[in-house]
């Protein structure tokens, strides 16, 4: 069940070497200053020895204020035992920035979920490439912001989009069917906080039109993956997928509207996640609580 931006929790997510009392360590903290376990979830990848945690707890009444919890945790836990933490508190709604191109579904999906309340977020900016999809934006009173790029500009023109970010106190970035390969040094800035749709087809049917070639070669299924984006294109730590059934009755405007239905779905999962703190990325891949 998810927790909305008014409850008051704070939640650690924790990766470390694996060894003896880490679990006994981080709850015998929270017991000690009257903090009250509601969540608490742990992997150990056994083939690295690597532990991971994700463990949430009420603040009302918990002895170390707010502020001070990270400094806390930090000198009496997490250094002893090598942690890495991240603490984050669901009485602040994160902040997320939309990439959009020409392509709406994705875009409408996200405004939909956004304005029924479904999702405690925050959308301080739409960004895009191009003018198409300004209406929407409109309609939803959503500040759209045009930064065209191309090669000659793409270095001046990301710098532009990472100020605004910056400015906006953006938390992370959803590319809603962003059609612009982004710099290394603009993935660099946001590390794991950048998440992508794409269809599953890669790298098999790489291009413009992954569902004509798919069609073209009778698949069986198709698929939808959000990820992480890393440097290594559609190579990411994967966060989300899902796969839907499909037969030679399936024309390609079937693949395509179930294609983007998929997208749609499995982004949305994946932004889920984001907002309830449930993903670890290690590595190249994910453990999701």
């Amino acid at each position: 069940m998810g927790i909305s931006a008014g409850d008051n929790t704070a939640i650690l997510l924790i990766h470390c070497p694996d060894q003896m009392g880490l679990v006994a360590a981080v709850t015998d903290f929270l017991h000690k200053n009257n903090g009250n376990v509601i969540s608490l979830d742990q992997h150990v990848e056994q083939d690295i020895q690597h532990f991971f945690m994700r463990v949430e707890w009420e603040l009302e009444g918990f002895s170390i204020p707010q502020e001070k919890i990270d400094e806390f945790f930090g000198t009496l836990v997490g250094r002893k035992f090598q942690m890495h933490w991240q603490l984050h508190f669901t009485n602040r709604k994160p902040r997320m920035a939309v990439f959009v191109s020409k392509m709406s579904h994705c875009l409408y999906d996200i405004l939909q979920r956004y304005v029924s309340g479904e999702w405690a977020v925050d959308i301080p900016c739409i960004i895009s490439n191009h003018d198409n999809l300004h209406y929407i934006a409109e309609r939803f009173d959503i500040p759209f912001h045009v930064i065209p790029i191309n090669k000659e500009n793409k270095a001046e023109q990301e710098a532009a989009e990472l100020k605004l970010l910056l400015e906006l106190d953006v938390d992370f970035v959803v590319l809603a069917r962003y059609m612009q390969i982004l710099s290394d040094e603009f993935v660099s800035a946001l590390p794991n906080r950048i998440i992508n749709i794409h269809h599953s087809f890669l790298p098999a049917f790489k291009g413009a039109r992954p569902y004509h070639s798919a069609f073209n070669r009778g698949v069986k299924i198709i698929g939808a993956t959000s990820h992480y984006v890393t440097a290594d294109l559609d190579e990411g730590p994967i966060i989300a997928q899902d796969v839907v059934a499909v037969s030679h009755k399936d024309s390609i405007t079937d693949l395509t509207r179930k294609g983007k239905n998929l997208e749609k779905v499995v982004l949305a999962e994946a932004i889920w996640l984001e907002l309830q703190h449930k993903i670890l990325p290690y590595r190249n891949k994910t453990i999701v609580f």
